[in-house]
């Protein structure tokens, strides 16, 4: 008898202490994905990952950091997922075999914003490329993140097209930060600068002051962001399943649907459009 409950009682120890690991693996179960401060300070990924914690039970834990910074963390194997928007450094991670396949997930666009005195008399303007040759030729100042962060890519870009060598205006007119899209944004009001931003990050920045959008609307400052499962045959920690599981969701209805929903103060901020060019 004495023994009989003595088994009794180390049975149901043992079945609660597994009970107790599941738990705990089902606490413990988490990706890292890699992406960018517009998608962290918009306020979009608050939005959107518990929602898919709640379908899944998967933690989503973020870092957000300048693009170039986060490709840099996912070719070193840290993160399981890659969620940017710089295109073609996207699709040279997948090419190098970084990266298993992108899939595009949703757009909005830069704009550049300036002081209400606007020295440079770009407000209203459509062109960009002429903006930032009257910027330029004002000598007006213009505070760049400096991070080679996507935004900071597509600037580059477009100050190339406008044949201005920024190097040689760096720490005259032209100012960088070396900081993130919010630091940025906060620095350039400061010293009365012009500044590219996305849309998402400038609607949810606070500290407009007199600020508006100065430039919009030219298709060269179209901002797509893409996403990346990392190559679990390259770094064998990436967890593939889960990783994928939170792609599957975020190009899928449902992702789809909950970015659209995104707004602040009645403004969309990111556009879905997932399968509308996916490579």
């Amino acid at each position: 008898m004495l023994r009989r409950t003595f088994m009794s009682l180390m049975l149901a120890l043992v079945a609660a202490a597994g009970f107790t690991a599941t738990g705990a693996n089902a606490e413990d179960r988490f990706i890292v994905v890699q992406s960018t401060t517009s998608t962290q300070n918009s306020g979009l990924l608050d939005y959107l990952l518990p929602m898919f914690k709640e379908k899944t039970g998967i933690e989503v834990r973020v870092v957000a950091v300048g693009t170039g910074q986060a490709i840099k963390n996912a070719q070193n194997g840290d993160g399981d997922v890659l969620l940017v928007h710089a295109k073609p450094a996207e699709e040279k991670f997948v090419a190098e075999g970084y990266g298993v396949e992108r899939f595009d997930v949703m757009y909005n666009d830069f704009v550049i914003v300036g002081p209400a005195n606007d020295p440079a008399g770009v407000a209203g303007m459509k062109d960009v490329v002429a903006a930032l040759t009257k910027i330029s030729e004002a000598k007006a100042p213009f505070a760049s993140r400096g991070d080679d962060s996507g935004t900071h890519k597509a600037e580059k870009r477009l100050w190339k097209a406008a044949g201005i060598d920024i190097a040689s205006a760096s720490g005259d007119w032209y100012r960088e930060t070396g900081s993130g899209m919010g630091a940025t944004l906060n620095a350039g009001v400061g010293m009365g600068a012009y500044i590219m931003t996305d849309r998402a990050t400038w609607i949810s920045f606070g500290n407009k002051g007199d600020y508006e959008v100065a430039v919009e609307g030219d298709d060269k400052m179209f901002n797509q962001y893409g996403v990346i499962l990392v190559n679990p045959e390259k770094f064998s920690n990436v967890k593939a399943e889960d990783g994928q599981a939170f792609i599957d969701w975020l190009i899928g209805d449902e992702g789809q649907k909950a970015i659209a929903g995104f707004k602040i103060e009645g403004q969309q901020l990111f556009f879905p459009n997932a399968g509308a060019g996916n490579s």
